[in-house]
């Protein structure tokens, strides 16, 4: 009797404002699950100290990243404060095909132009609310990076994104760091467990009803 395959990779977005956790809830997920890796963003902003081109982001001109886009080589992109950000094709394909699932650090723009890719169905999309805008603001407030014009900037465009909850497959408040990491956990368990993404499991249910 054959045994099913391996299964198929998927797409795990973590989309939230900036401040409610969605860079260290995909860090801790990262570290601590080999089956998942983190997409690598082609972007127009230049690299801040410390990164590396092909690891942090794939650095390009401006004319590079039109060359992507009209090129169909980006399954998403987006315009964030001044920059461009899109999603390189190639490498998540591959990915999926070899059964390996890949983590989307985007917003709310790039998870519908997932959504409407031919790449849908291996979507999953998790949004992440802070338990209040009193507490976002006050992390954005702690984290000590960005000035007062910023984090206003930042607040303003948390209710835009916040608006778009419903547009989520699971929206998780993160309230409690170590509950919301359990929660997200929990949901990649089950989504890597869904019929369509288990190969070769009509011919393995064949065989098992044929008694081979």
């Amino acid at each position: 009797m054959s045994i099913p395959g391996a299964r198929r990779g998927l797409m795990l977005v973590l989309s939230s404002p900036s401040g409610a956790g969605k860079t260290t809830m995909s860090k801790r997920l990262l570290a601590n699950d080999p089956q998942i890796s983190l997409s690598v963003s082609a972007t127009t902003r230049k690299a801040r100290p410390g990164e590396i081109d092909g690891q942090d982001y794939h650095f390009v001109s401006n004319d590079q990243f039109d060359g992507l886009v009209a090129t169909g080589q980006l399954l998403e992109w987006a315009h964030v404060f001044g920059n461009r950000y899109g999603t390189p094709r190639g490498p998540v394909e591959t990915a999926l095909t070899e059964g390996r699932d890949i983590l989307f650090d985007i917003d709310w723009q790039g998870t519908q132009q997932l959504r409407q890719s031919q790449a849908g169905g291996d979507l999953v999309s998790i949004f992440l609310l802070p338990p209040s805008l009193e507490e976002l603001e006050q992390r954005l407030k702690s984290r000590a990076a960005d000035s007062d014009e910023v984090i206003t900037q930042r607040m303003s465009r948390a209710a835009d994104e916040i608006s778009h909850w419903a547009e989520y497959d699971y929206i998780l408040v993160n309230d409690d760091p170590g509950q919301c990491l359990h929660e997200i956990r929990s949901i990649l368990t089950t989504e890597r467990l869904r019929r369509e993404r288990q190969r070769g499991l009509a011919g393995f249910v064949r065989d098992l009803l044929a008694g081979e």
